[in-house]
C-alpha cells in the first residue's frame, strides 16, 4: 500500500518539529516546503539522517516548489510570522492575512484533493481565509487550536492535583485566544470532574493561565512562539486524519447554525476521520457558557471582518 503524504508548508521551528513527529510515528512521506532556500533542504536531510536510529522508512525532502506537494494527503499550513513580546495574535493578523492567501491558492492548484490544516495564528480568522480562498467544502478547512489549548489546561490541572496527565480530560472551546472558553464541568480527572477537586479560585486560576498559555511562552523566549505542543496538537490531527480513527478532539470548524453561530470558524469538539471534519459535536451549554462562546465568536468576527473574509 502507498505511503501517505504529508504536506508542510513552513519549515520553521513548528513545521520541523512537525516533520519529525510524523515520522516517529509513521505517518507517512514528508514534504516540507518553505519560501527560505536551502532552509526545508537542510532540515529534511538532517531528519532522513535520524531514520536509521530511530527505525523510520518515511521519505522527507525539503524544497521550495509547491509542485512537490502534488497528491497530498494532508497539508498543514503554519507559514506566516511568529509573535513577539508585546504583540497579540491579532497584531499578526494583516500579514499573516496576505501570506495565507499566496499559500492557499497554490496549495489548491498543487493538491486539489487534500485536507488542509491551519496553525497559523490568529488562528480562527487564518482558518477563515483558508477556507474563503480554497473554495474547499468546510470538511477539508479545519484549524488548529482546541486540542493545544485543551492540551495546556490539561497540564495545568495535571500539575495542580499531581497526578498523571493521561487522566486528564480537558474541555476548550471558542476562538484561540484571549476569549477562548474552557469548560471546567466537562474537564475530568479519571472520570471525576475536577470541579469536585479544585476550589473554584484555584480553577478560575488555571483557566487564565491556559487563556494565557502561549503569550507565557513568548515572554520567555523573546523571540519566537511555541512550537513543540501545537506540532504534537496538529499531528494529533493528521494521525486521526489519515489512519480514519473517528476521533473526537476541539478543533475549529466552520459553524452553519450550530452552537447557534453561522459562518465563522470556531473552536467545537469535531469528529475526524478519512474525510476530514466528519462530524460537530453539540453539547447542551449553560447560559454563561453560551455568552462566552458569543463572545468568542464575535471577536473572531470582527478579525474577519478586517480581512474580509466574514
Amino acid at each position: 500500500m502507498a505511503r501517505k503524504k504529508i504536506a508542510l508548508i513552513g519549515a520553521g521551528n513548528i513545521g520541523g518539529s512537525m516533520a519529525h513527529l510524523a515520522l516517529l510515528k509513521g505517518l507517512g512521506d514528508v514534504v516540507m516546503f518553505d519560501v527560505i532556500e536551502g532552509l526545508p533542504q537542510g532540515k529534511a536531510l538532517d531528519l532522513s539522517h535520524a531514520g536509521p536510529i530511530e527505525g523510520f522508512d518515511g521519505n522527507v525532502i525539503g524544497t521550495n516548489k509547491y509542485d512537490d506537494i502534488a497528491g497530498a494527503d494532508v497539508c498543514i499550513v503554519t507559514a506566516g510570522i511568529a509573535r513577539k513580546p508585546g504583540m497579540s495574535r491579532d497584531d499578526l493578523l494583516n500579514t499573516n492575512a496576505k501570506i495565507m492567501s499566496d499559500v492557499v491558492a497554490k496549495v489548491v492548484a498543487a493538491s486539489p484533493d487534500t485536507i488542509i490544516i491551519v496553525v497559523s495564528n490568529p488562528l480562527d480568522a487564518m482558518a477563515q481565509a483558508a477556507f474563503k480562498h480554497s473554495g474547499f467544502p468546510r470538511e477539508r478547512v479545519i484549524g488548529m487550536a482546541g486540542v493545544l489549548d485543551s492540551a495546556r489546561f490539561r497540564t495545568f490541572i495535571a500539575q495542580e492535583l499531581n497526578v498523571s496527565v493521561e487522566n486528564v480530560t480537558a474541555f476548550v472551546l471558542g476562538g484561540h485566544g484571549d476569549t477562548m472558553v474552557p469548560l471546567s464541568r466537562y474537564s475530568t480527572v479519571a472520570g471525576i470532574p475536577i470541579t469536585e477537586l479544585i476550589p473554584a479560585d484555584r480553577l478560575e486560576s488555571l483557566v487564565q493561565r491556559t487563556r494565557d498559555g502561549g503569550a507565557e511562552i513568548v515572554k520567555y523566549l523573546k523571540t519566537g512562539s511555541a512550537y513543540y505542543a501545537p506540532s504534537s496538537a496538529a499531528v494529533e490531527m493528521v494521525e486521526a486524519i489519515l489512519k480514519d480513527k473517528k476521533k473526537i478532539l476541539p478543533c475549529a470548524a466552520y459553524l452553519q447554525g450550530e452552537y447557534g453561530i453561522s459562518g465563522l470558524f470556531v473552536g467545537v469538539p469535531c469528529k475526524l476521520g478519512a474525510k476530514g471534519l466528519e462530524q460537530i459535536i453539540e453539547i447542551k451549554l449553560t447560559s454563561d457558557e453560551q455568552v462566552a462562546l458569543q463572545k468568542s465568536a464575535d471577536s473572531v468576527k470582527e478579525l474577519c471582518t478586517v480581512i474580509g473574509v466574514a
